[in-house]
């Protein structure tokens, strides 16, 4: 009797082992990293929240846009913390087909385009430098601009920088680029990487120059240097690949994988209630960026820095767990 005892106690446990979370807290889970810092930032977060909150463990699972979009409809992948909803064509029908959860939005105000400094427009007095275009407001305006603008390699022309090679934003911005006949005065130069156009983009910017270029936000970058994005043609479903009109400013949502509501109720409902913003994502990148932190230091520092945020997003007892990890 004592051996039939025994082996259903070892049988329990092994069952317990097997649980996806055994019980409401507890477990491990795959987030999405599809190769940008800011998902990476909101991956953090979330991570420690777990781990602090909840005793779960997490990692990361690395890979491009429409691979690790595929790996949350399979079930290969938990939670998605930034999926850019408008960037994806199928999004709306995965949704309505019960492919994926979608649980919240992270953030609605991204934006991305083309920019400038906004010293280009309005001057910097403290920095002593005067408006270079100050009637500058629109992508179209640009074409009257080369001689701000001007091309390294061809003096007679302007530059403006494109957006990453094999990125779906760089067939958008070329065919922006001839749709607004920007061919006649200016050359579209391909940065090559998101690491060399952050770099162009910066440099003009301590030097005090004038550039335009292709960005987004949120990133570190916007977070820590005050530019314009330029006007376009109001945003237009059916023509915005052409490049004829503004990019979107769609929702940037949380996702998760069939059945995880289930298997991790208590955790689902904390990220069902995640909803930070670009402005103060792109503020974390900044910090990060500035004093050399890591993503998990950025973490710590921004769920402590937007308490009354993160702990509305959970119950105090919770909560509590969080702050007691932070010291």
């Amino acid at each position: 009797m004592k051996r039939i005892l025994a082996g259903l106690a070892v049988a329990v446990l092994a069952l317990a082992a097997c649980s996806p979370n055994g019980g409401t807290s507890g477990g491990h889970i795959k987030l999405a990293d599809a190769g940008w810092d800011s998902i990476r930032f909101h991956n953090a977060v979330v991570g420690f929240i777990a781990e602090s909150a909840y005793d779960m463990t997490w990692e990361e699972v690395p890979g491009s846009t429409p691979i690790t979009y595929e790996g949350l409809k399979s079930g290969e992948i938990d939670v998605y913390t930034e999926v850019w909803s408008d960037n994806l064509p199928t999004y709306q029908a995965d949704l309505q087909d019960g492919l994926f959860l979608e649980l919240a939005v992270n953030f609605g105000d991204n934006a991305q385009g083309i920019y400038v400094p906004t010293y280009v427009i309005e001057g910097d007095a403290e920095r002593g430098i005067e408006p270079m275009a100050p009637n500058l407001r629109s992508v179209q305006d640009l074409a009257n601009y080369p001689d701000v603008f001007v091309d390294d390699d061809d003096p007679s022309m302007g530059r403006l920088y494109g957006a990453i090679p094999g990125w779906a934003a760089d067939d958008i911005m070329r065919k922006k680029f001839d749709f607004n006949n920007l061919g006649d005065t200016f050359i579209y130069f391909s940065p090559g990487s998101d690491a060399a156009l952050s770099a162009a983009l910066t440099s003009a910017y301590d030097r005090g120059e004038a550039i335009a270029g292709y960005y987004w936000e949120p990133t570190w970058l916007m977070g820590m240097y005050d530019f314009t994005l330029l006007e376009d043609y109001p945003y237009d479903a059916d023509t915005f690949l052409e490049g004829e009109t503004a990019f979107p400013s769609g929702p940037v949502t949380v996702g998760a994988r069939v059945g995880f509501d289930d298997e991790f109720p208590e955790f689902t409902s904390f990220l069902s209630n995640y909803e930070t913003s670009s402005e103060l994502t792109s503020i974390g990148l900044a910090y990060m960026l500035d004093t050399g932190a890591d993503y998990e230091e950025t973490a710590k520092w921004f769920i402590s820095e937007y308490s009354d945020l993160i702990s509305a997003m959970m119950p105090s007892d919770k909560w509590d767990l969080v702050v007691a990890a932070l010291d």
